[in-house]
């Protein structure tokens, strides 16, 4: 779709708009697509007409969560791009018209942490699971009868307008095609930042990944462009292993097929001690555990990507920690500053450097959304990207 078709009408600007929106109303029941209204940007928030939108694993996660912070009715999707419709006071990065990506982390790029380059943990607009905006703790959305409709993670972009916060917004350039670029919003960027921007993979190391799926492979890819020599994928899946291979995996070991060994014993052996990095891409501890048996002692780091349960525990031995001198650490959003990073990946992708059509599986129309999430949850698919005009 050429993005300069897409028409806005100036007669919306400082109105409620009506459209449509596929509401999570019952955990793990289908979303329903019913029309609602969404609210006039407040002061720095922006309101924007969503191009096409695509699903990720935390969707599917917080859609089965029955208790905090699962919220119903919510609007889920955070991997989106879309076009500014209109913006409220005190926005001046973007205009009507834009091309934009949300995103889940916020960047202001004032506080003393957006302005380091060791953290992208914004200090004034900390990231929470929040079912409001970001700084007025409320909704812009409720449905034709009045009722409430909660956010997820700042964007909600299973409507065909969402208003985002001017922090949580990138521009980018129009000529991307946005069925790719939407990919930057959450998963293919925090697997490639993981590699890139976390662990900062050197040329020619080795590299383990735990878990397959989008995020995993993104990590591999990540790891490509870093120089990895040697990436084995970890999976039960054995069919993940060709699909892999696409971003850069060299070697499989199929997790279920490991006889008396755990799959940490055999990249040990494989590697004469472990890997340089490993990363946990699954959201189970007991695999964090097992990521961290297996990097290299002395050197070897774990970086932890997986999204567990909210009351989900790590325990390590104290001893064993303090001597085995490796590195554990988490890397929200892969330690990309999306306003700087996401525009960065674009230009690698238009380059030919950066690959992202390979992570899309499928393409549906909206109202076949519900069909994405059963592709999604029977793991037929990578990316499953949902245009909003089909």
């Amino acid at each position: 779709m050429d993005n300069n078709t897409i028409k806005l009408s100036s007669n919306t600007v400082g109105k409620p708009i009506q459209c449509r929106a596929a509401i999570a109303r019952v955990p793990g029941e289908p979303l329903v697509i019913e029309e609602i209204l969404v609210d006039p940007p407040s002061s720095h928030e922006v309101r924007i007409r969503i191009i096409c939108t695509s699903l990720c694993h935390s969707d599917l996660t917080m859609w089965k969560m029955k208790d905090f912070p699962g919220v119903f009715p919510r609007i889920l999707g955070h991997e989106a791009i879309g076009m500014v419709e209109s913006v409220g006071e005190g926005v001046n990065e973007v205009a009507e018209g834009d091309i934009v990506i949300p995103c889940l982390m916020p960047d202001c790029r004032e506080c003393v942490d957006c302005r380091s380059t060791k953290s992208n943990l914004c200090s004034i607009f900390p990231f929470k699971i929040s079912p409001w905006m970001i700084r007025p703790e409320t909704s812009r959305f409720k449905d034709l009868k009045g009722e409430t409709i909660h956010h997820f993670l700042f964007v909600s972009s299973f409507s065909e307008y969402t208003v985002v916060d001017i922090v949580n917004l990138v521009k980018i350039d129009p000529e991307i095609p946005p069925n790719r670029a939407c990919l930057l919003s959450c998963g293919v960027s925090t697997g490639v930042g993981a590699a890139w921007r976390t662990a900062n993979v050197e040329a020619g190391s080795t590299v383990a990944i735990f878990g397959l799926g989008a995020i995993g492979l993104a990590v591999a890819e990540g790891a490509r462009l870093c120089g990895a020599t040697r990436i084995i994928g970890v999976d039960m899946i054995p069919e993940k292993f060709e699909i892999g291979k696409k971003f850069g995996v060299t070697d499989f070991v199929n997790s279920k097929s490991c006889g008396d060994k755990s799959a940490s014993q055999i990249i040990n052996e494989m590697t004469d001690g472990g890997a340089d990095y490993c990363f946990e891409c699954v959201g189970f501890a007991s695999v964090v555990h097992e990521a961290y048996a297996c990097c290299r002692k002395g050197w070897g780091k774990t970086i932890v990507l997986g999204v567990d349960k909210p009351d989900s525990q790590l325990s390590l031995n104290s001893l064993d920690f303090l001597h085995s001198g490796k590195t554990l650490i988490a890397s929200p959003f892969g330690g990309l500053k999306a306003k700087s990073d996401i525009p960065d990946l674009l230009k690698r992708y238009m380059d030919k450097e950066l690959q992202l059509d390979e992570f899309v599986t499928h393409e549906l129309g909206f109202e076949e959304i519900n069909k994405a999430f059963d592709l999604l949850m029977e793991g037929k698919c990578l990316r499953c990207v949902i245009w909003m005009d089909k």
